[in-house]
């Protein structure tokens, strides 16, 4: 029997699209910028689209812009239609096919604990190919191409879930090997003979420890400060000074002997790292992958 349904005539795709960014951000300033158009464009865009159907998507109030009953009841399949359409498109692109996933971090980050440990996820998973970015910014998925981040914070970022994976913490580390004339760190105040290593990113490291080791006024001998934590642990490697990190970002040189934890105030953070991803966007199966084995990763012995 012939299937005698009239095909459903839609809207405008950049009408249904304005009205995508429009019910996420909930403020047409942020929407119209998302789309490089005009606030104005993007208003015009969406009350035709109200025209057309016939009913009000969103409700103006003092506060700002609201969906309307009918703007929450269509707005997750409208934006889960536009995700998919995006990743269908994107099978045709050549070193952009569905197996990538595309993860922002901290190079720090990346390069101590990251990086180490993917081969262990690459074997399980040889199909999904990792590409690392690694940045300071936050990454704004509605702009970037990116799946997901790993961040260091309080585990709340707008328009995304937030996977805990571990405490940050930090404490001083150095060679173990003192430069000559260098006076031996037997406990905190020693410190005064010596060169602390700072990361211009993390400015504030060593006041907040000296601090809670109840040595707000120390003054060291000398200060090196370097563009990243990575570097002022290869200064601390090669005997420049005394740098502070998170111990887990040096397992290893800490359990061959390369660097040594001289004391044992190892002071805790109110940040922590976090796996983050778009709260609106369907979540695909190779950072289901991910995610999963990042908690195995945690789990770990250290």
């Amino acid at each position: 029997m012939p299937d005698r349904r009239s095909p459903v005539r839609l809207p405008s795709l950049n009408a249904l699209r304005a009205f995508v960014a429009a019910g996420r951000h909930l403020n047409l300033k942020l929407a119209a910028d998302e789309l490089h158009v005009t606030p104005s464009a993007l208003s015009h865009q969406i009350r035709a689209l109200e025209s057309e159907l016939g009913i009000a998507l969103f409700v103006r109030t003092r506060r700002g812009l609201e969906l309307s009953d009918a703007g929450h009841l269509i707005l997750p399949g409208i934006s889960a239609a536009f995700d998919t359409l995006g990743e269908t498109i994107a099978q045709l692109r050549p070193g952009s096919a569905s197996n990538v996933l595309n993860v922002s971090m901290l190079s720090t980050f990346a390069m101590r604990w990251f990086i180490p440990r993917l081969y262990r996820f690459q074997q399980r998973h040889p199909d999904i190919e990792v590409r690392i970015s690694t940045s300071i910014d936050l990454v704004d998925f509605t702009r970037a191409d990116m799946d997901c981040a790993i961040r260091s914070g309080r585990g709340v970022w707008a328009g995304t879930h937030a996977l805990r994976l571990f405490d940050e913490r930090f404490t001083p580390v150095c060679s173990p090997a003192l430069p000559e004339g260098e006076t031996p760190l037997a406990s905190p105040a020693d410190l005064a003979g010596h060169t602390l290593l700072h990361s211009k990113l993390r400015p504030d490291d060593w006041r907040v420890w000296l601090a809670a080791a109840g040595l707000p006024e120390l003054k060291p001998a000398h200060e090196l400060q370097f563009e990243t934590r990575n570097f002022a642990i290869a200064g601390a490697i090669r005997g420049l000074g005394v740098a502070i990190i998170d111990p887990l970002l040096v397992q290893e040189e800490l359990k061959d002997g390369r660097l040594i934890q001289p004391f044992s105030q190892t002071l805790p953070t109110s940040s922590a790292y976090y796996l983050v991803w778009p709260d609106w966007r369907e979540e695909p199966a190779k950072l289901a992958a991910f995610r999963a084995w990042l908690s195995e990763e945690m789990a770990r012995p250290t």
